[in-house]
């Protein structure tokens, strides 16, 4: 249509096709293989476990100071504080400092003038930074990754090696990746030597503030970092129990290459950091994962704020589920119990996605909670450096208090049996057992609440009630992050996707709820459990863009008539 409205035009263009010249410059990248990063073996007497030994080692023989860092400025300012090894909560392992209003303030501003600076570096040169720091990661600093999340995380070494080495080293070059297709697509250009149309990226105007949890060392990195890839300047507030492993990310990217002031590294007191992005018209976006009630502030306080900002600020959350279990009566026992063993109490359930309840069928109960117990019974829980143990501690004192709490209420609530576990001590550690709770009312308190720690709940349903029981997995939470379901019945498998299709981001079919891989599960969930971003995903680093379109004419528009109005 448009070619045939401006026919003469086309003609003379024709005439004029050698002399066209674009000024956009189009990035010109490489394609490349992208591949998960192995994850090692640490058996006795392989290199990695005798490197990952010696840096545990160093590691745990200092308490290393760690500042808040606005551009180039290290700030050790105010009451020190510590972050300790919830396995041991009498070692401290590193010493940091709050950042105050003033110094937050100051972030904000150096962040987005960075971002401006940071915009215009080319796109080859940033995703250069990106690779250089995934093979460090993956190399020479990969143990020191490792020891500081097993020590300041309390995480065994393969729950380490998956998160703070593989997941990470993933994040940062499937980014990479993801952003070399998504950039492939241009517009179309229906006469090139007229017009030429192009899109490009750009990062968002003003500041991101990205806040990362502690349970995952990889996601503080990939919080922090996709936004920054794209062209954004971020403050990263880390969590206090996870100080040391991100700021050994940090360190990794300043060294790769980032400038300063592009990820500003400021630990702060929750509500002061808040209250103080929130209010600034520069803030351009939240990355947050963390739990629904911080979501929620946040994102009222945007709204109370919109009148003030630049732009719409843009919010991603992920805010933890009350992951299920569904078993069908043609279920694999055995691996019903392997699977829901290894979700529920892989490192102390502290996993968004851990599975904490559990739908059985009378007619596999007992079987399944048999072996249940008697795989309970084996765990061994202690100080992640005993390469023996399935899992430490959990993360703090607040959390050894919430999740005490509801086995406490198990043991006094008639409705609640305590099939295995319930013990826990804090003298030395944060040590809770993995417990299973036996419930008769599918809307307790512990079907209904996310817990966050090593806590499964059961609840048996008669087999001639499956349709109701099915029901139960989606009314009866708030939240709806992950799910799995155990058949061997190919007609009720097809028949739950579709009924618990909205009651999980990522659904599982004959597997845990637990173990999401870059790249191949792009990992998020609606309702309260987030926004469903897709951290992992082609998707995720759109998000962080704001694309610009721009059409270019070569030929001077002489005629403000339209042929037809000749004839």
């Amino acid at each position: 249509m448009i070619s045939a409205i401006c026919s003469r035009t086309a003609l003379r263009a024709r005439s004029m096709e050698r002399c066209v010249s674009s000024v956009v410059e189009l990035p010109k990248l490489q394609d490349f293989e992208v591949q998960n990063e192995p994850v090692l073996g640490y058996r006795a007497g392989s290199r990695e476990r005798a490197e990952l030994v010696t840096e545990l080692q160093r590691t745990a023989d200092v308490t290393e100071e760690v500042p808040i860092v606005i551009g180039d400025e290290y700030i050790k300012d105010g009451e020190p504080r510590y972050q300790v090894m919830p396995h041991d909560h009498g070692r401290k392992l590193a010493k940091y400092y709050y950042a105050s209003d003033k110094m937050i303030q100051k972030a904000i501003q150096v962040s987005s003038d960075a971002q401006k600076r940071w915009d215009r570096t080319p796109l080859e040169k940033r995703l250069r930074i990106w690779q250089v720091a995934a093979e460090m990661m993956a190399g020479e600093h990969r143990q020191r990754l490792n020891a500081a999340t097993m020590l300041g995380q309390s995480k065994s070494v393969v729950q380490a090696e998956i998160d703070s080495a593989a997941e990470l080293i993933d994040f940062f070059r499937f980014n990479i990746f993801f952003l070399k297709e998504n950039a492939k697509y241009q517009p179309i250009s229906e006469s090139p030597s007229v017009t030429r149309n192009s899109l490009r990226f750009r990062g968002l105007d003003g500041f991101v503030a990205a806040i990362s949890p502690f349970n995952f060392t990889a996601i503080g990195g990939n919080l922090a970092y996709t936004p920054a890839l794209m062209g954004n300047a971020v403050i990263w507030k880390p969590s206090d129990t996870a100080l040391l492993s991100n700021w050994r990310i940090f360190n990794i990217m300043r060294e790769a290459g980032l400038p300063a002031g592009v990820v500003n590294f400021v630990p702060a007191d929750g509500p002061t950091f808040g209250r103080n992005i929130t209010s600034s018209p520069q803030l351009a976006g939240v990355n947050f994962t963390g739990s629904v009630p911080t979501f929620n502030w946040l994102w009222n306080e945007v709204g109370k704020n919109l009148q003030n900002y630049k732009n719409y600020p843009r919010l991603i959350g992920e805010c933890g589920g009350k992951n299920y279990h569904f078993i069908h009566p043609t279920a694999d026992v055995q691996s019903v119990v392997t699977s829901t063993i290894r979700s529920a109490f892989e490192y102390c359930g502290q996993k968004c996605s851990a599975c904490s309840r559990m739908y059985l069928p009378r007619s596999l109960a007992d079987p399944i909670k048999q072996g249940l117990l008697e795989e309970r019974a084996k765990l061994k829980i202690g100080n992640p450096t005993d390469f023996k143990i399935f899992a430490g501690a959990v993360i703090d004192d607040k959390a050894f208090a919430r999740i005490t709490g509801y086995i406490k209420n198990a043991k006094n609530n008639p409705k609640n049996t305590i099939l295995g576990g319930g013990e826990f001590d804090d003298r030395k550690g944060y040590f809770v057992q993995p417990t299973i709770i036996e419930t008769v009312d599918p809307l307790d308190k512990l079907m209904v609440e996310e817990i966050f720690g090593p806590v499964l709940t059961i609840y048996v349903y008669e087999d001639k009630d499956l349709s109701k029981a099915l029901a139960l997995v989606g009314s009866s939470t708030k939240f709806a992050l992950t799910g799995a379901v155990f058949a061997s019945d190919k007609k009720f498998l097809q028949t739950a996707l579709e009924e618990l299709k909205m009651t999980a981001g990522n659904f599982y079919i004959n597997d845990k709820s637990t173990g999401s891989v870059v790249g191949q599960q792009p990992f998020g969930g609606g309702r309260m459990s987030g926004t469903n971003d897709k951290a992992g995903g082609p998707n995720y680093v759109m998000r962080w863009t704001t694309p610009q379109s721009i059409k270019e004419t070569f030929v001077p528009l002489r005629d403000i008539d339209y042929p037809y109005m000749r004839d």
